[in-house]
């Protein structure tokens, strides 16, 4: 089988299964693994503004059981995984970024790439991030973007919604490659949306500012799990060539 094959089979693989065999334990090794992978998807200027929060204890899963809103995905879950994003991280992340560009500079500092990276997190990452409680910065952000797009393409780019948008995106790819893999290890997922976030946030301890992008449940899914065929609107009403 080539590759082409092995991820077709891998996608019709993944579906959303709602009711978890709860005599099959999920390796810890196949989460570990699978966040690993997670963890290499492609995500916003490479700053990997998330973290992931295994929830596996018999305590805590009840717990995420009641947050879940009692989904029949949620109290036969062998673990769940939690994806968050921490678009306050931004500071560390860019200054992550800055330490290995440095120590890829191999000894010349004045390499065009590496003096660019350096200018990108240095300088066009705290403008991009930073906010002021009075949204002052986010304001001078919008009008610059649409002062110079009037006579240019430019990333049109303001406030914190944009910023939230973008964090959202880049997390919710890590948890689509996260799925991918645990169907590749031969389990299954259910990625819920009907969650309390506030009690989430609160038992994870989680800052103010960091979010809840989708929490995933996993495990052995059961036929009774799959809710009958899986339909898509045609490729015809959704594909279009300009």
């Amino acid at each position: 089988m080539n590759y082409t094959e092995q991820f077709q089979s891998i996608i019709e693989r993944r579906r959303s299964n709602r009711k978890f065999d709860p005599n099959v334990i999920v390796p810890d090794d196949v989460i570990k693994r699978s966040l690993e992978r997670a963890i290499l998807s492609p995500n916003s200027s490479n700053m990997q503004l998330w973290e992931f929060y295994i929830v596996k204890s018999e305590e805590k899963k009840k717990k995420f059981v009641s947050y879940c809103l009692n989904q029949s995905a949620a109290y036969t879950a062998q673990q769940f995984v939690v994806f968050v994003t921490r678009q306050d991280l931004w500071r560390k992340r860019a200054k992550w970024n800055i330490e290995r560009i440095k120590e890829s500079a191999d000894g010349n500092p004045e390499n065009l790439l590496i003096k660019r990276g350096l200018d990108y997190y240095g300088k066009l990452m705290p403008i991009t991030y930073f906010n002021d409680w009075l949204g002052i910065s986010g304001c001078i952000r919008w009008l610059i973007c649409t002062v110079v797009g009037l006579f240019r393409p430019m990333m049109r780019f303001g406030g914190k919604a944009d910023q939230r948008v973008m964090v959202h995106k880049s997390c919710a790819l890590a948890a689509q490659t996260f799925m991918l893999s645990i169907a590749a290890e031969d389990f299954d997922t259910c990625p819920m949306e009907g969650f309390d976030k506030v009690r989430v946030k609160r038992e994870l301890n989680l800052p103010r500012n960091a979010e809840i992008n989708m929490i995933i449940a996993v495990g052995k899914g059961t036929d009774k799990g799959i809710w009958g065929k899986r339909f898509r609107v045609p490729y015809q009403e959704v594909v279009f060539t300009v």
